[in-house]
């Protein structure tokens, strides 16, 4: 017969269950910035993979990981089967990469909501500029 200590099965249980809370998957998130999109307030076209169902809208931002302070803005978009964000729709103050010198590491998270404003999974993608 086996004999587990009471630590040991509850290290074994944590192992085995998934943790609470967790999202299943994670988004994927793709884009691609383009010589036009410099201080553009016309935002590229995203392609979000893997939202969960029950996904109603897109919760996006643009990030620049070398100036974090300075704010690039975003919006709140819906969601729909094909799981594009066309150019132009991220309309909350958004101000595209905008380096003053050199080159910048710009990163859009994206949260994927339901029809509460609950976040169900999250991604991000990161590309440099220029």
């Amino acid at each position: 017969m086996l004999s587990i200590s009471r630590s040991g099965a509850i290290l074994l249980a944590a192992l085995l269950l998934p943790a609470a809370g967790a999202a299943a998957d994670d988004l994927t998130v793709s884009f691609k910035f383009g010589s036009a999109d410099k201080c553009s307030r016309k935002s590229p076209e995203l392609k979000i993979g893997n939202a969960p169902a029950g996904t109603t809208q897109f919760k996006v931002r643009l990030r620049d990981n070398d100036k974090r302070s300075w704010r690039h803005g975003g919006g709140t978009v819906a969601a729909d089967a094909s799981g594009v964000i066309p150019a132009g729709a991220l309309t909350d103050g958004y101000n595209g990469p905008c380096p003053p010198s050199g080159s910048h590491e710009y990163e859009f998270l994206v949260e994927a909501l339901d029809a509460n404003g609950d976040t169900l999974a999250e991604g991000s993608a990161t590309q440099s500029f220029p």
